[in-house]
């Protein structure tokens, strides 16, 4: 056990040193933007492309993975997305951010670091596959179901339009797909070039971690809605249980990658979807409140699931 806590320790640690220093400095909201650009174009990007150029092609191609991934998460979307309209009574709109917040981990900021230290460098290519296909399917129904329910009744080509933009111009989807290429084409850029993209790696989680503590001390902190606790459970309980039973059901996959799979289900809800909420004017203090909550109930949950990975008892025959 002491190993683990000293694996989970510092990721934690660098979260709580954030959310301390975002609570006791009181520095405006905007002086994250930079940082929050330099992780979202620049360090979080290299380190996807860096991952999927140096994953051998034939990995990458595994339509059961990504069928069983991308399931787990469809579940946990539709789950968290009838909890929300069952316990707190949410609109179709409303309930759709409810369901982002039970079915979109934080696979950015927190899962490519994580993975890797957990499991080494075999977690790379199955940690870029579920972030590439977690993000095109959230990205892909939440602006439909949301463009659906929306007063000005946009026209659905219109909405169409936006999402493919979205997901075409993500700059770490684009990275993920620009790494694919380069191992698919064995394409290797020259030293200096290649020291540049490792230097930007390496910076991609510590500041990401330390850019989310402090994102949640300036989140706003009301009452508890009545849907947030069952969203929650879903995102950090009942997602990880239906990935790991889709990783038998579908499998067998190789153990580094079945674990990736339930370790990725089993991140919190994503900084993301407090500003999608924003975004779009609805459910805004709940989805704060659910990333607050589940950021430290995953210390308990997330560190459990690591536990059970480092002493092999998640075994998958």
């Amino acid at each position: 056990m002491t190993d683990i806590l000293n694996l989970a320790l510092p990721y934690f640690g660098l979260i709580f040193v954030g959310y301390a220093c975002g609570k006791a400095k009181g520095l405006p909201e905007q002086g994250l933007a930079w940082m929050n650009f330099f992780l979202l174009y620049v360090s979080l990007p290299a380190l996807l492309f860096g991952i999927m150029a140096k994953t051998p092609f034939e990995e990458l191609n595994n339509p059961p993975f990504l069928i069983a991934t991308t399931l787990g998460t469809i579940s946990a979307f539709a789950l968290a997305m009838f909890a929300g309209r069952l316990a707190g009574r949410l609109s179709v709109r409303e309930a759709t951010l409810a369901g982002l917040a039970g079915g979109y981990g934080n696979i950015g900021y927190m899962g490519p670091g994580l993975a890797l230290a957990v499991l080494g460098s075999k977690a790379a290519a199955p940690t870029a596959l579920i972030f590439c296909c977690d993000s095109i399917f959230l990205f892909t129904i939440v602006p439909l179901l949301i463009g659906l329910t929306d007063s000005k009744h946009r026209p659905l080509l219109h909405t169409l339009g936006i999402v493919v933009r979205q997901i075409v111009l993500n700059p770490l989807i684009m990275s993920a797909c620009a790494g694919a290429f380069a191992a698919a084409f064995h394409i290797h850029p020259p030293v200096a070039i290649d020291n540049t993209i490792l230097f930007l790696q390496n910076a991609a989680a510590p500041t990401a971690l330390f850019v989310l503590g402090v994102t949640v001390a300036l989140r706003p902190f009301g009452r508890v809605p009545w849907e947030v606790p069952a969203v929650i459970a879903v995102k950090l309980l009942i997602h990880p249980l239906v990935a790991f039973g889709l990783m038998l059901l579908l499998g067998p996959f190789p153990q580094p990658w079945a674990a990736t799979a339930v370790l990725m289900a089993s991140l919190p809800p994503a900084l993301n979807v407090f500003v999608i909420a924003r975004q779009n004017d609805a459910w805004i203090e709940p989805a704060s409140v659910a990333v607050l909550i589940g950021t430290f109930a995953s210390v308990v949950t997330l560190t459990s699931v690591m536990w059970f990975i480092q002493t092999g008892r998640l075994v998958f025959p």
